[in-house]
């Protein structure tokens, strides 16, 4: 997997959302983003297959 980064802004109280969210599932930020990405549903998920 190539290593790629993202740069996001967010407000302070949803940047401490996330990281509480991201201890309370005992993930990383990363993991928690990943996992909702994985479960978003496209309309036509053979358009993002490459």
């Amino acid at each position: 997997m190539k290593n790629n980064s993202l740069r996001i802004r967010l407000s302070d109280k949803r940047k401490h959302k996330l990281m509480l969210y991201a201890a309370q599932e005992d993930k990383t930020i990363t993991g928690v983003i990943e996992e909702w990405i994985d479960n978003v549903k496209l309309k036509n998920e053979r358009e993002t297959q490459g």
